[in-house]
């Protein structure tokens, strides 16, 4: 047989923290040249733009030679910190092209700079195909 359980009262306890704690200071991050680096390699930069692309509305996937299907491919060309961006894609017809283009152009500038901090310099878009509305937009 086991002995019965005992209730012990335990006192609470709390850390002291030295009045230079960081806790109590305010935080002061480094200068951003100490911070160190970021070097976001230009095959994720592409990646990131056709994603972009591929997820706008009005840009649908086509049917490649081989059967199977893609959406937008994308170049990228510039330096660490200001990037041209070349895209080839698909509109869903009958979408108005230039309003399409030109709204696709500002969300590709303003994602690209949130997400990575790079500023983008031109972006140059070829529309390949129209494809009527009833086709299927893009394969899950």
């Amino acid at each position: 047989m086991s002995a019965p359980a005992t209730a012990v009262e335990v006192p609470e306890q709390r850390a002291a923290l030295p009045e230079d704690s960081p806790a109590e200071q305010e935080v002061v991050l480094a200068e951003e040249s100490e911070r160190g680096s970021l070097e976001i390699h230009p095959a994720v930069l592409r990646k990131l733009v056709q994603r972009i692309v591929d997820d706008c509305p009005d840009t649908v996937r086509t049917r490649g030679r081989l059967g199977g299907e893609h959406g937008a491919t994308a170049r990228i060309s510039g330096d660490a910190r200001e990037m041209d961006i070349a895209v080839e894609l698909a509109l869903r017809y009958p979408s108005p092209v230039r309003e399409a283009v030109e709204s696709l152009r500002t969300k590709l500038v303003d994602e690209m700079g949130r997400i990575t901090g790079h500023r983008v310099r031109a972006v140059d878009v070829t529309v390949s195909a129209l494809l009527p509305e009833n086709r299927p937009a893009k394969v899950e």
